[in-house]
């Protein structure tokens, strides 16, 4: 395989000319196999200047997360080792290191971010207890001085009351709260190299927007060099310095950041770089006739009650949903945006009955409410989901044809022969072949078990699917894939989509309308031009302002910088925040006061 390697330029040169504070020369992690060793990462060589960003770019399975983990020292034994090749941190050899002495450098001298924090943080401690043990384990500081430090870490990362957060649990937190924790973690050691491997997928765009701003800082202020392990390109773009592309665990191509989205010269780079989604690069389509309501939503309310004291009587409530009213008609894709916790996911569950709720929903002309619980099973037949982790989604114990065709069986539709052809047919519409119905889900990648999970949805010729975060996990040309599926399905079949999601580019490239929420209510809603093109809420032009763009050439506009905490929605019984109003401000563009 032929390596594009091309010199430095003057802008993109890291700074300083001393010796490289990481030294890879000649890697090779191979995996104990029955036929002997098959190699993960073969003969990879780069070096990471005190201060310098580089990021390793490419898809699942080409060798970026093992590259990382052969340099924290973290690869599982016996089964994977590093067979060949040295990793040196300043002039120590890390692979020369025994574990003990490895583990005095982890988190001191060079720490990680993990991409899934739920298998990093230890679940019987409290968040605030494992800070504190990190600092204190590294630095000779006593409890209160690493309790300061560890308040401040949380604060300076966007997490709401830091110092409640302090005494709670890693499931108490939401995905992107416990995310935001790990890179505390990180950051309050100040390490010299840090390896963040994909630390913003699972992140809101304004979440992430701070976090990078918080990465850049700490280079900055301590020289820190960094690792950038991600498939997102406009990250890539923002933050790097120089860029690595790796495929089936050999690099393809390195160059300047600027070159390389300037000049991509290997083909796979060209490919990775067409698959991402751009911002002003969705289709045009026309508007949408006045046709049915599939779901109509009118000021509904979820709250969840929150107990306490002696008696465990109802104290607070979490204002997940406020009052919101919206409508999604047939044959278009309605998009809910927003931070985490700001309600779009108990929305999603509202419609399909799975939390209780105050307020009107009419789904296919069914008022839910009004449904007994044979009417609430009916009611899976006009609507689907499809989730965000197909893995989860699927039982891993059953065949796929009997995964897709298990919706008809529960609901008694058709003979045996009768679903074993619907799953073919629909394994076939959904891009895979017939006889994939006899494997199970880890036979398969992600992204072809997202397009099982959306061929199981369609066995009940639903009216409207929620595609709850349904590509956020996947690699940029998956995705592509993917989102190029659910408009043929769209245009085919006549379907409506909830479109959840926090990646804005997605966003303005597969809405026809979107609805921006924050703390539970709707605050602007409107066709993607709209939203888009003409932005009228703070609130919305910070979700837009703050999507990284996959152009080095491209500067934010200056002052664009997000601060400052998020706001809580826990409130005492009986208080609550101040209802939205939505005011049109022309063509059914609504938009709240502010």
């Amino acid at each position: 395989m032929t390596v594009d390697a091309r010199p430095l330029s003057g802008a993109d040169k890291a700074p300083g000319t001393a010796a490289p504070v990481l030294t890879v020369e000649g890697l090779t992690v191979s995996v104990r196999t029955e036929g002997g060793l098959r190699p993960l990462v073969r003969d990879l060589s780069f070096t990471l200047a005190r201060g310098e960003v580089l990021a390793i770019a490419g898809e699942s399975g080409s060798g970026k997360s093992i590259t990382s983990l052969a340099i924290m020292g973290l690869l599982p034994p016996p089964a994977v080792r590093v067979t060949a090749g040295h990793i040196r941190l300043g002039s120590t050899d890390l692979t020369a290191l025994p574990e003990a002495a490895m583990r005095a450098v982890r988190g001191d001298r060079i720490a990680m971010i993990f991409q899934e924090p739920m298998t990093s943080l230890n679940p019987v401690m409290t968040v605030g207890a494992q800070l504190i043990e990190a600092i204190r384990t590294h630095e000779p500081v006593g409890r209160a001085d690493a309790r300061r430090r560890a308040v401040e870490a949380l604060g300076a990362v966007r997490l709401s009351e830091p110092v409640r957060r302090m005494g709670q649990y890693p499931h108490e937190l939401s995905g992107g709260m416990r995310q935001r924790v790990m890179i505390a973690m990180a950051l309050a050691l100040r390490p010299e190299v840090l390896i963040a491997d994909e630390p913003t997928t699972a992140l809101d765009v304004t979440v992430q927007r701070e976090v990078l701003d918080l990465l850049r800082d700490l280079q900055r202020e301590t020289g820190t060099a960094i690792i950038l392990i991600t498939h997102d390109m406009g990250v890539v773009a923002e933050m790097a310095d120089r860029v690595i592309v790796m495929k089936d665990g050999a690099m393809v191509e390195t160059a300047p950041t600027r070159d390389l989205f300037r000049t991509p010269g290997a083909p796979y780079t060209r490919a990775l770089l067409a698959a991402v989604p751009r911002m002003g690069a969705g289709a045009v389509r026309g508007e949408m006739p006045v046709v049915e309501t599939v779901a109509a939503l009118s000021d509904v309310v979820v709250r969840f009650p929150l107990r306490g004291g002696l008696f465990g009587r109802v104290t607070r409530n979490v204002h997940a949903v406020e009052h919101v009213g919206l409508e999604i008609r047939r044959g278009e894709t309605l998009a809910l945006v927003g931070e985490s916790g700001c309600g779009k996911s108990t929305i999603a569950r509202a419609i399909v009955g799975l939390v209780p709720h105050e307020g009107a929903i009419n789904v296919a002309g069914k008022e839910l409410r009004q449904l007994d619980p044979a009417g609430r099973r009916a009611l899976c037949r006009d609507v689907q989901m499809v989730f965000q982790d197909p893995m989860a989604a699927l039982d891993p114990r059953m065949r796929v044809g009997d995964l897709i065709a298990e919706p008809l069986l529960i609901h008694g539709i058709g003979s045996a022969a009768d679903r074993r052809d619907r799953a073919a047919e629909l394994l076939a519409r959904v891009g895979l072949e017939k006889d994939h119905a006899a494997r199970y889900p880890h036979e398969f990648s992600g992204g072809q078990r997202q397009r099982i999970c959306i061929a199981r949805a369609l066995a009940l010729n639903p009216r409207l699917i929620i595609a709850d975060e349904s590509v956020s996990a996947l690699d940029v040309s998956v995705q592509a894939r993917v989102l190029t599926l659910l408009r043929d399905l769209q245009e085919e079949l006549g379907l409506s989509y909830l479109f959840i999601s926090h990646d804005m580019a997605v966003v303005e490239n597969i809405s026809d309308r979107v609805a921006v929420m924050y703390l539970g209510q709707i605050v602007e809603m409107g066709s993607r031009a709209q939203i888009f093109g003409n932005p009228q809420h703070p609130y919305t032009c910070r979700l837009i302002e703050a999507v990284p763009v996959p152009d080095p050439e491209h500067r934010r506009p200056p002052g664009v910088r997000l601060t400052g905490e998020i706001p809580t929605p826990v409130h005492s019984v009986g208080a609550g925040p101040e209802r939205v109003r939505l005011t049109d401000v022309g063509g059914g563009h609504l938009v709240a006061a502010h």
